[in-house]
């Protein structure tokens, strides 16, 4: 059990140290990092705290020796993206402190982040996208929202917290674009298909409005109430709209996502572009979908062509 591993946290928080605490300050304010990731950051320099204050010092002053005992031993067991995220959270702090001039050496400078395995995400083909829209009964206010909710998470490649934070004016409709805040509190604008603009227009001008009830909110997607639709809110569309498509556990909201790139890439759309469109930082993290789209036009060509049917055929 993990717990296990880092008998000591209970003896040490992230908060008892002053460093910590302020770095941890930098990262969500100066950096504008999520509060999930700097809680994560937290809780590992936690652990790290707790083994170092164990072995009689503490993060401020830990040597690079120690600093690589903790990664050989507990700091270095679970699985590698648990790892890379420990290494990256002591990584940053300890730039944090050397920038800070606090310390003069780096004793994570020489760490390396370990390899994790690359999982390539789920991604619903064309026709199972169109088949699950399809399920959806946009009769009444919640059928229109759910509706423009869907074509949001496709049309555009938004995360549900892209979409949930949505106002009444960041949806320009005849201009055909969205603007949202998606990580760290960046903002960009996104391309809106016509099948999304329709969905969408069609919930502000009926029932968006039939929600609100004559009250006012800035909130663009709304729950039964006329409040704003929470994350929950938006599984449980899902799950209604899979389970009508005959999908049910089939896709996350997330796979809508992972399906826009997907499908940009395979019709021909450049890699910068695409990175522009979901707002990621490095274009690394974009070219995942480039080995979605090669596993793709592989499974295509083998299914397909003549001679390749024959080799597989012949190797059976």
């Amino acid at each position: 059990p993990r717990s296990t591993l880092f008998p000591y946290t209970t003896l040490f928080r992230s908060q008892d140290d002053p460093l910590v605490a302020e770095f941890l300050d930098y990262v969500r304010y100066e950096r504008g990092l999520s509060p999930n990731t700097v809680a994560a950051y937290g809780r590992d320099l936690a652990r790290f705290g707790a083994w170092l204050e164990a072995a009689g010092t503490s993060p401020g002053v830990a040597t690079s020796v120690q600093v690589r005992a903790y990664f050989s031993g507990v700091g270095g067991d679970g699985a590698p993206s648990s790892v890379a995220r420990r290494t990256a959270a002591v990584r940053a702090f300890y730039r944090y402190l050397v920038r800070e001039g606090v310390r003069e050496d780096d004793p994570a400078a020489l760490l390396r982040t370990p390899k994790r395995p690359q999982d390539l995400p789920r991604v619903l083909s064309v026709e199972e996208v169109e088949q699950v829209l399809a399920a959806v009964v946009p009769a009444g206010p919640l059928g229109q929202r759910d509706l423009a909710a869907l074509e949001l998470l496709y049309g555009c490649g938004l995360r549900v917290s892209e979409l949930l934070g949505l106002r009444d004016g960041d949806v320009d409709l005849e201009g055909g674009l969205v603007r949202c805040v998606g990580k760290g509190d960046k903002e960009r604008v996104v391309p809106m298909g016509s099948a999304a603009a329709k969905a969408v227009n069609r919930y502000v001008g009926d029932g968006r409005r039939t929600l609100l009830k004559g009250r006012r909110r800035p909130e663009l997607i709304l729950n039964a109430r006329g409040r704003p639709l929470t994350r929950q809110g938006v599984d449980y569309i899902l799950r209604t709209v899979l389970k009508r498509a005959d999908m049910l556990g089939a896709a996350s909201a997330h796979t809508f996502r992972h399906s826009f790139a997907t499908h940009l890439l395979a019709a021909g759309a450049d890699l910068r572009s695409v990175q522009e469109m979901l707002g990621h930082a490095n274009v690394a993290t974009t070219q995942l979908y480039t080995h979605v789209t090669v596993d793709h036009l592989r499974e295509v060509f083998l299914e397909t062509h003549p001679r390749a049917r024959r080799r597989r055929g012949d190797e059976d």
